[in-house]
């Protein structure tokens, strides 16, 4: 469905009474499948050089699991 949204050949409204959707889900679609399209042909090194910074990720686990004790002792709670 997306890819017939890109290719064009139909308007939105008729795409959207074709496959019985709402018209704004196939924008949406559209949306993410254009977004998203490079990673297919993307190799192996690219895509780890586009994840997540792990490093950064586990350091803010670590801030907010302080934070979560802090809370807890704060207020009262034990965990």
């Amino acid at each position: 469905m997306a890819l017939a949204a890109v290719k064009g050949d139909q308007t939105l409204a008729q795409l959207a009474e074709r496959f019985d959707v709402h018209p704004n889900q196939i924008t949406q679609w559209k949306a993410e499948l254009l977004e998203r399209a490079s990673t297919v042909f993307a190799t192996a090194s690219e895509k780890r050089e586009a994840g997540p910074d792990v490093k950064a990720l586990h350091a803010k686990i670590r801030q907010q699991a302080l934070e979560i004790d802090f809370l807890s002792g704060a207020l009262g709670r034990e965990k």
